[in-house]
């Protein structure tokens, strides 16, 4: 442990030092703990101290983050939104993953890279791409990818915070309309609920409800995807472990659904996961070199853009078109 330690307080302090500049100057978080860690980033370079922790942090703690996201939300959740609502959300995750692989096969990247680019579009953004990369074939530029998708779904999703409520106005949705709209689009949760509580409370309520299902939506799909590539794999003779953190997720959903956990204590975890998913980022920015981006090139850009676009549309065309959303 104690040489993980240097590693670890050094994500914390980057963590830290994007909250500051969160709270009192604005911005979004992830992004710009990702830019500060990525200052840093010689400080990854094999033989130095902090290296193991490093890692670890990106690693590790990462999947703890992740699998306490399942405190936020309860199976009540889902029953509160309606069969037509879920089965958007489905077909639209369903979709955003599928395109992302079209485009990621007609541009001339890899599958894989659809599907990290279309999962995080299409569920819950920097958290998703995080989820998914993890249990993903991992290869030399996979971390490089996993922070390019952050970085772009990241600013994405900041630029739909303010133009996807116009979009709803011109369109003529209600106010229940256009929180499913913007809770079915827009990418991170922080921009889903300043976007929606920008129009109204009902927006903003029923924005963050949608929301918290897609943020539902993401263990089955890891866990859909870690079967495969374990699958794949096992062709080849060798098998990866099953991701732990996915099962976790899922008992804490369970457990938040029929208050097992005390209210204080669930309110602390949800925070501590806040903060573990912040350490895990300043940790890939300090493992990430900004000449790598150039290997990644335009068609990346193009492949998360359209995908969006894509679920923008799709999204749209169901709330305008289905009769349920209508009445």
């Amino acid at each position: 442990m104690s040489e993980l330690a240097p590693g670890i307080l050094l994500a914390m302090v980057v963590a830290a030092a994007a909250g500051y500049i969160t709270d009192h100057y604005g911005g979004p978080l992830m992004l710009i703990t990702l830019l500060l860690g990525m200052a840093l980033v010689s400080l990854s370079d094999e033989g130095a101290r902090t290296a193991p922790g490093i890692k670890f942090a990106s690693k590790r703690i990462l999947r703890a983050g992740v699998a306490l996201l399942g405190l936020r939300i309860s199976l009540s959740d889902v029953t509160d939104l309606g069969l037509a609502s879920f089965v958007l959300i489905v077909a639209a995750i369903g979709l955003s993953i599928g395109t992302g692989v079209i485009l990621a096969r007609m541009t001339g990247r890899d599958s894989i890279f659809g599907i990290l680019a279309g999962g995080a579009v299409g569920i819950c953004g920097a958290s998703a791409a995080l989820a998914i990369s993890s249990v993903l074939q991992q290869g030399k530029d996979r971390e490089t990818d996993t922070i390019f998708t952050v970085v772009s779904v990241t600013l994405l999703s900041t630029i739909a915070m303010v133009l996807y409520p116009v979009i709803a106005g011109k369109f003529g949705l209600d106010d229940r309309l256009t929180g499913i709209f913007l809770g079915a689009t827009i990418h991170d949760v922080a921009q889903v609920v300043g976007a929606g509580y920008l129009v109204s409370d009902e927006a903003g309520d029923t924005a963050t409800v949608i929301k918290l299902m897609r943020v539902m939506m993401l263990m089955p799909v890891v866990l859909s995807l870690a079967f495969f590539m374990r699958s794949r794999d096992g062709e080849a003779g060798h098998k990866r472990p099953l991701p732990i953190f996915a099962f976790v997720f899922a008992a804490l959903v369970l457990a938040n659904s029929f208050n097992l956990v005390p209210e204080d204590l669930r309110l602390a975890l949800v925070e501590a996961s806040r903060w573990c998913l912040i350490i895990a980022i300043g940790a890939l920015g300090m493992s990430t070199r900004l000449e790598n981006f150039r290997k990644v090139g335009p068609r990346a850009a193009t492949i998360v853009t359209g995908t969006t676009l894509v679920l923008l549309v799709f999204v749209m065309a169901a709330l305008k078109l289905t009769p349920y959303f209508i009445q």
